[in-house]
C-alpha cells in the first residue's frame, strides 16, 4: 500500500507520519489506537454538551445525538484495551471521527443556528442532515466490530446504533407547513395587509422571538452565517436579515417598554417600519419621552446619575434650584449635561421609520465656538491660500476632538466647502481637507452629507496624486464612508480600486493598513470583486502575505478569503500558485489566519481537484485535522470540510482498480 492511502494520515498530528514505516511495530499502532479513541471521547462529549436544539429541528437532531452519544462505551473501550487493531480498523475509525466533526457542527447549528433559516431552508437543511447521518452510517458500517475487541454490550450496542442510522436513513419527520407558509408570506411580502398582524404573531410565537434577549441571539445567528460567506451574503441571507427587522418591529410595537438602548444592535438605519405605520394610532416609546414633560426628547441629555432628559426640561429644574435627579431623587454629584447620541439617533430612526418630521434640536444662542467655525468657514472661502491652509488645519483639529465639534461643523456647512478645496494644487490645503473630512466621518450623521455632496471624485482623486499622508487618509475616509452598504457601491463605480491596490503595494506601513482596510469593507460587496481582481490586488496580496516582516498577513489573508469566492478572484488565486503559501498559514499561522487560509483553500480547491491534492501532498491533513479541533468555529468547519473532501479522495483512489488494495 502507498504511503498516500494510509490509514492513519487522515486523524492527527501525532497519528500519520510514521505508520507505513513503522506498521510491524505494535506500540506504534497502539498509541495510534489510543491517540485515536481520546479524539473520538472527545468529539463525543462535545455534542453531548450541546444544549438544547431549536424546535423546528428538536426531534431529528436529538435522536442524532442520542445515538452518537451511545457510541461513548464503544470508544472508551477501545482506548482501555490491550489488544493491537488491524490497519483497515484504523482507517475506519478515522473517517468515523471525520463524520462526527460533521455532525458535530450540523449539531451546534440546529442548536445556534437562525432559527428563520431552519424554517425557511428546511430542504436544505434536511438534505444536509441525511447527508451527515449518511456519512455516519457509511463509516461506522465499514468497522469490524468484532476485532475492536469490546465486550458482547458494547458491541451489541454499536450494532442497534448502526441499524437505527439505517434506519433513519431517507427518514424525515413532516415540518411545521404552517409555519413555513407565514414565514414565506411575511418573507416575500404576499400577505393580506388586513391579516399582517395575526401572522407575525403567529411566527413571533412559534419561533419564540419574544423579546430583546431572543432577537439578539437571532440577529448575532443570522450575523454568524453572513460572516461564513466571507461576507458576500446571498439574497436570500439578506432578505432574512430584513424579515427579522420586521419581527422586530412588531416585538417592539407590542411591547413598547422593550429595552430600546439594548435593542440598538439590533435596529439598523432605515428599520423597516411598515407594522408600525399600520398601527391606528402613534405611541411613542417610553424611552423616547422626557421623564419630565413626557413629550418625544429633542435633545437629550445626560445628568450625573445615568438619567436621561430633554435639555431644556432638566434646565429648568436646576435653575428652580433642585439639586436631586428628577426621576431617582438621587443626589446629582454634578450640574454637568452630556448630549446622548446615541438615543438621538435611535429617535431619528424611529421618525423616519413612523414617516413623521424627526424633531429639531433647539436653537440657542451660538456659542464661542459656534462663532469660531463660522469664522474658519469664512476663511476657508478666501483667496488666499494662507488662509485656506490655516483654516482647513484648524478645522481639521477640531473634527478630530469629539463629536459635537464633528456635529456643529457639519451643520455649518463646512462639507461642501471642503470637498471644493480636494482639487486645490496646494498639497498641504488638500491634505488638511480630506483629513478634515475623515475625522468628520466617524460621526455616522455626517457619512450620507459627505456622499451627498460629491466628496467621492475628490478623495479618489487625492487617492491617486496626493502626499502619501493624504492618500493614507482618502484611504481611511473610503473605509469610514463604506460602512454604510450603499457606500460601497457608489465607492467602487467612482475608480477608487485601482488606487486603492497601488497604494496597498507601495504605499508606507499605515498606508497599506489603511488601504487593506478600504478594499476589505469594498469587496464585501460583490459588484467589486472583479474590479479588485482585475486591478492587480492578488499577486499584492500574496506577496504580503509571504512577506518576511509578516505586518500584513492578517489583512491580506481576510481579502483573500473574500475574493476567492469570486470566479475571477479564485482563477486568480490558483494562477499565482497560493497552495503551499496556505499550507504554511494553516500549519504556522495565527487562529484567526488559519481560518482564513482554510476558508481560500475550501474555495480554490471546489471542482479543482489538483489544488486538493497538491495540499496534501505538502502535509495539510495533520494541521487541518488539529484545527478541526481547536481552531475557530468558522475554522472547524473550513477544516472539516477539506478533510471530508480528502477522505473521498482517498476512497476513490484505493477503490479504483490498479490501485494498491486491488493489487
Amino acid at each position: 500500500m502507498s504511503s498516500k492511502s494510509s490509514p492513519a494520515s487522515s486523524f492527527g498530528p501525532d497519528c500519520g507520519s510514521s505508520l507505513n514505516s513503522h506498521s510491524d511495530n505494535d506500540q506504534i499502532m497502539d498509541d495510534y489506537r489510543v491517540a485515536l479513541s481520546h479524539k473520538l471521547i472527545d468529539l463525543v462529549g462535545e455534542i453531548s454538551a450541546i444544549p438544547e436544539y431549536r424546535s423546528s429541528v428538536k426531534k431529528q437532531y436529538t435522536n442524532l445525538a442520542r445515538r452518537l452519544k451511545l457510541l461513548m462505551p464503544m470508544f472508551e473501550e477501545i482506548r482501555d484495551s490491550k489488544d493491537p487493531l488491524p490497519e483497515e480498523t484504523i482507517r475506519a475509525l478515522s473517517s468515523l471521527l471525520s463524520a462526527l466533526v460533521l455532525a458535530k457542527e450540523l449539531l451546534r447549528f440546529g442548536s445556534e443556528g437562525s432559527k428563520i433559516y431552519l424554517v425557511l431552508e428546511r430542504d436544505q437543511v434536511m438534505v444536509r442532515f441525511q447527508e451527515v447521518t449518511s456519512e455516519l452510517e457509511k463509516a461506522l458500517g465499514s468497522i469490524s466490530f468484532e476485532k475492536l475487541g469490546i465486550s458482547v454490550e458494547v458491541k451489541e450496542q454499536a450494532e442497534l446504533v448502526l441499524a437505527q442510522f439505517r434506519r433513519a436513513k431517507g427518514q424525515f419527520d413532516a415540518p411545521d407547513v404552517e409555519l413555513y407558509d407565514d414565514l414565506l408570506c411575511l418573507y416575500n411580502n404576499s400577505f393580506d395587509p388586513d391579516e399582517e398582524l395575526d401572522l407575525f404573531r403567529k411566527c413571533v410565537d412559534k419561533l419564540q422571538l419574544c423579546n430583546v434577549a431572543d432577537l439578539t441571539q437571532e440577529s448575532l445567528a443570522l450575523h454568524e452565517m453572513v460572516a461564513s460567506t466571507d461576507g458576500d451574503p446571498e439574497e436570500r441571507l439578506e432578505k432574512m436579515s430584513m424579515l427579522l427587522k420586521k419581527i422586530k418591529d412588531f416585538v417592539q410595537i407590542m411591547n413598547p417598554n422593550i429595552d430600546l438602548i439594548e435593542e440598538e444592535k439590533l435596529a439598523p438605519p432605515n428599520a423597516c417600519g411598515k407594522i408600525l405605520k399600520n398601527q391606528k394610532s402613534l405611541i411613542v416609546p417610553d424611552d423616547f419621552r422626557c421623564p419630565i414633560s413626557l413629550e418625544l426628547m429633542r435633545d437629550p441629555v445626560i445628568i450625573s446619575t445615568g438619567q436621561t432628559y430633554e435639555r431644556t426640561s432638566i434646565e429648568k429644574w436646576l435653575e428652580a434650584g433642585h439639586s436631586t435627579c428628577p426621576k431617582t431623587q438621587q443626589a446629582l454629584t454634578s450640574s454637568a449635561l452630556t448630549p446622548n447620541y446615541v438615543l438621538r439617533s435611535l429617535i431619528a430612526q424611529w421618525c423616519e421609520t413612523m414617516g413623521i418630521e424627526p424633531p429639531k434640536r433647539p436653537r440657542s444662542a451660538p456659542t464661542q465656538a459656534d462663532l469660531e467655525i463660522q469664522s474658519l468657514l469664512q476663511k476657508l472661502t478666501s483667496d488666499n491660500p494662507d488662509d485656506q491652509r490655516s483654516a482647513a488645519g484648524e478645522i481639521r483639529l477640531l473634527a478630530k476632538r469629539n463629536t459635537d465639534n464633528r456635529l456643529a461643523i457639519a451643520e455649518a456647512g463646512a462639507i461642501p466647502l471642503l470637498v471644493h478645496l480636494l482639487s486645490t494644487p496646494d498639497s498641504r490645503i488638500q491634505e488638511h481637507a480630506v483629513t478634515a473630512l475623515l475625522n468628520l466621518s466617524i460621526c455616522e450623521d455626517n457619512k450620507g452629507a459627505i456622499i451627498s455632496s460629491g466628496a467621492v471624485p475628490g478623495i479618489v482623486e487625492v487617492l491617486k496624486k496626493g502626499s502619501m499622508e493624504a492618500r493614507e487618509n482618502a484611504a481611511a475616509t473610503l473605509f469610514s464612508l463604506s460602512v454604510v452598504d450603499e457606500n460601497k457601491v457608489t465607492i467602487g463605480s467612482s475608480g477608487a480600486i485601482p488606487p486603492l491596490v497601488t497604494l496597498l503595494e507601495e504605499g508606507s506601513q499605515r498606508g497599506k493598513k489603511d488601504a487593506a482596510t478600504a478594499l476589505f469593507n469594498l469587496c464585501i460587496y460583490q459588484g467589486n470583486k472583479g474590479k479588485a481582481v482585475r486591478a492587480g490586488v492578488i499577486s499584492t496580496l500574496v506577496k504580503l502575505v509571504t512577506e518576511p516582516q509578516g505586518t500584513m498577513v492578517d489583512e491580506a489573508l481576510a481579502i483573500l478569503a473574500i475574493l476567492v469566492g469570486h470566479p475571477e478572484g479564485k482563477a486568480a488565486i490558483g494562477a499565482a500558485e497560493a497552495v503551499p503559501i496556505l499550507v504554511d498559514v494553516i500549519s504556522n499561522g495565527s487562529s484567526r489566519n488559519k481560518e482564513n487560509a482554510a476558508a481560500v483553500l475550501v474555495h480554490l480547491c471546489s471542482g479543482a481537484q489538483q489544488h486538493l491534492i497538491e495540499a496534501q501532498e505538502l502535509g495539510v491533513m495533520a494541521p487541518l485535522l488539529d484545527l478541526s479541533q481547536n481552531g475557530t468555529e468558522r475554522g472547524k468547519r473550513k477544516a472539516a470540510q477539506l478533510l471530508e473532501r480528502m477522505n473521498r479522495i482517498a476512497e476513490t483512489t484505493e477503490a479504483a482498480p490498479g490501485s494498491s488494495r486491488h493489487k
